[in-house]
């Protein structure tokens, strides 16, 4: 094939392009472009590499090889986009979790009090060090409003103030809500007793993880939420960010994971915490 044919298959896209070809060419873009999104969101540069090399060779085909027709190159792109997908599926129910909020607040921002939110620091690095000591298993998720219903529905609505003594008192053993998952939004216990999702990557996390700590990590690999959790065998608090497990969690890393969560959206000028709807 001479270069000139080349110059006239590109030349014949454009000339001979028919509004009937406008919604698959636009649907196209749209997906290059979300693949895109999910790979630069996950820093994953190779990728991005590998799957700009492979759009540009199969249009490629499709100007040296004219036979091979348009509706090839939808079907070798659209392969090719469903399997980068693929590769980041939990990223991507992550992100759809936490566009579904649960509630929203009245007005455009919430007055968060300082010293409340203090004492509600303090209460749950207390309770959290406390069961500790004397072995009692707990699983505390810090969530956004962005936990699906069904996981709320799953255990007992609450909505109480938070505190170190109801805290110790879910969790203690034999007590009816002491095996699922205890809920914080904000100022609130708004659930206990909640079942989550568990982690589907056993291979990635040691064996000696009980179920609850792969309750905790499951339900950071599908929503943007923070577990706390103690173990009932050893008393070892862990940490649980985007499943990523930080063990021996003392005072100091409990304050600061509570902090962020609690203030990471603060506004020195106002006072108020932005709402996330």
């Amino acid at each position: 094939m001479t270069w000139q044919q080349i110059a006239d298959s590109f030349i014949g896209v454009f000339t001979n392009f028919s509004p009937v070809y406008l919604l698959p060419t636009a649907l196209l873009f749209a997906l290059i472009y979300s693949v895109f999104r999910v790979l630069k969101s996950n820093e994953a540069q190779p990728l991005i590499a590998v799957y700009v090399v492979g759009v540009f060779f199969i249009c490629g085909l499709c100007l040296f090889f004219p036979a091979f027709g348009g509706a090839v190159l939808l079907c070798f792109v659209f392969l090719l986009s469903a399997f980068m997908l693929l590769l980041f599926s939990q990223e991507i129910k992550r992100s759809l979790y936490n566009s579904r909020k649960q509630h929203v607040h009245s007005g455009n921002a919430v007055v968060w009090n300082k010293p409340e939110t203090e004492a509600c620091i303090e209460a749950i690095i207390k309770a959290l060090q406390n069961m500790s000591k004397n072995d009692m298993g707990a699983l505390v998720v810090l969530s956004n409003g962005n936990l699906p219903k069904q996981i709320l529905e799953s255990g007992t609505k609450l909505d109480a103030d938070i505190s170190q003594a109801l805290i110790e008192g879910v969790f203690f053993p034999k007590a009816p809500l002491h095996d699922g998952a205890m809920i914080i939004d904000e100022h609130k216990i708004v659930a206990a007793g909640c079942f989550l999702p568990l982690t589907q990557n056993n291979e990635k996390y040691p064996k000696d993880l009980g179920t609850r700590h792969r309750a905790g990590i499951g339900i950071t690999e599908v929503t943007n939420v923070t577990s706390l959790i103690v173990s009932e065998e050893t008393g070892i608090i862990s940490i649980v960010k985007q499943g990523k497990v930080t063990r021996y969690a003392d005072y100091n890393m409990l304050r600061a994971v509570l902090q962020e969560y609690y203030w990471k959206d603060f506004t020195a000028q106002n006072g108020k915490k932005r709402n996330q709807i």
